[in-house]
Formats: structure tokens, sequence, C-alpha cells
């Protein structure tokens, strides 16, 4: 299958890029966000844009575009699965093989905050843009919103955020922000994810632009959930992030599915590149939380 995928991605963008296009308008559409279960069940694959390309011990992990490309295709037929998360490159490629009819498909946009960088927080939007999440037939945008407030880069994150949200509102498609309390420990920017500070983030990401009817919220799993859910009325999905103790993270995850605005599961690397390599086996048993 590998071999077979290369063949049909490469030839594709060699010799006929407009086949891209031609996959997005003939995609069949999702129906609704969530799935049979009630809820959503989408698959992350935005990390290496932001040059992330490991996964717990293994830090060229996600390197091998091919693996990479066939792991998200196993993900994607397992049941329960209604959506994938990416950047362009990645999203093409999957429209090309054909594997994205009948799921919800969110583009990444902001990808220049470069991990360990020294201007990470200066998170510009170098991905896609609303415009072309509405051409493509793709369902929102996703944008990651760190909010350092010792940085002066900050504003313009918050801006370029409020910005984004109000062209996907304006479009009426869905504007996923992932809000994070950040700060500069070390040269490198660390997530803050006590409860207060999860909570502080929601209701400065829930005030951005000039409408909220499409806006949604990406938030972690952390402590005291019931009180950093209850901070938003908008619905959320919960973010899986790095897995060092799966039977905690499943739990964890699981208790949260219960809350009111709790809508799914975003979750990438921990059902990609799981501990003993069973790909489907991972993802059928986050399904089974739902």
């Amino acid at each position: 299958m590998l071999s077979d995928n290369l063949s049909r991605i490469v030839s594709a963008r060699v010799g006929d890029p407009g086949a891209i296009a031609a996959a997005a308008a003939r995609r069949v559409k999702a129906t609704s966000l969530l799935g049979e279960h009630g809820k959503a069940m989408i698959i992350a694959a935005d990390h290496p844009a932001r040059g992330a390309n490991g996964v717990g011990g293994n830090p060229t992990a996600m390197a091998d575009r091919f693996e990479l490309l066939d792991r998200l295709c196993v993900a994607l037929e397992r049941p329960g699965v209604t959506g994938v998360l990416a950047t362009a490159d990645i999203l093409e490629d999957l429209l090309l093989l054909g594997v994205l009819d009948g799921k919800s498909v969110f583009g990444s946009m902001n990808r220049a905050g470069l991990a360990g960088s020294a201007f990470e927080i200066d998170d510009r939007f170098t991905g896609y843009e609303a415009e072309t999440i509405a051409a493509m037939g793709f369902d929102g945008g996703k944008m990651l919103t760190r909010i350092a407030l010792q940085d002066p880069a900050t504003p313009s994150v918050l801006m370029e955020t409020a910005r984004a949200v109000n062209e996907l509102n304006d479009r009426h498609l869905i504007a996923l922000v992932e809000p994070f309390l950040s700060t500069w420990q070390d040269g490198r920017i660390r997530n803050d994810l006590s409860p207060d500070a999860v909570i502080k983030s929601i209701s400065i990401a829930s005030g951005l632009g000039r409408r909220t009817a499409y806006t949604w919220l990406k938030l972690p799993v952390v402590a005291e959930m019931e009180r950093v859910l209850a901070s938003s009325t908008m619905p959320a999905l919960l973010l899986g992030g790095e897995v060092t103790d799966p039977e905690a993270a499943f739990a964890s995850w699981g208790k949260a599915l219960k809350l009111p605005t709790a809508q799914g599961l975003v979750v990438g690397r921990s059902l990609l590149y799981p501990a003993g390599g069973d790909v489907a086996g991972a993802v059928d048993k986050a399904v089974s939380l739902l």
C-alpha cells in the first residue's frame, strides 16, 4: 500500500497538480461534525509543519511522510473516526488518496511559531486562511493561540487570531481556537496547565472576534475539568497531547467527555504512534470513550 500511495501522490504532483482541486471538488462532505456516537473523533497531524516531528524518545518519528500518511489512512478508516486536522500539504495528499469522503476536515492556520525557536510565540498565519478553507469545501480552521503575558509579540497573535475568527464566522465555518497561557522558561515556551491558567486562557480566547457563533475551543485535559469547562459555553474538543501513561490519559479523557460542552476528541501523535505500534487498536480505544 505504501509504494502505491507514493506513486499516486508523486505522479499527481508532478504531472497533474490540478488533481488536488478536482479531488476536493468531488469529495463527499460530512453531514455532521459529530459521529453516530454523538461526539467528534478528529485525528490531528499538523505537528510537522511546526518542526515538531518527535514522539516520545524518537525526535524524527513523524519525519517519514509516507509512513505518516499510511498511519493516517489506517486511523481514518476506523469506525467512529469523524475527521482530520492538518496543514495543506498533508490534507492535499489525503485528498489524492481519496480517504476524506464523509469526514470533517479542518485546516491548520498558524504554523510560524516553530518549536524551540526564539520567535515561537510570534505565531503568524503561514498556513490556511478562511478563503481557501471555504474554497476547498472544508469545515473549519484551527489556530493555536499561546498567550505569553510577558512577551510583546502576544498582542499580534491575539489580533491575527481574532481576524481568523471573524473570517471563519463570516463564512459559517468553525473557528477552532486552541488557547494556552504560556511563559518563557530557560529559553523555551512552556504552557501552564494549571486549572486557573487554562480557565484564564479560555476567557481570553472566548472573547476574540466580532462574532462567535461558529467558534469552538480545543482544550487540554487537566485537573478540575468540570470547573475548567464551566468557564465558557462554547463547544470544546479535548486535545490529547503527547501521552506518557496511556491508561491514565484514556481515563481522564473519558471522564472529561461526560461534561456538557465537551463535544469530542482531537488526538494525534498518541494514536498515530502508540506504544506497541497498533494504530487501529489505539484509535478504536479512543472511539470507545465516546
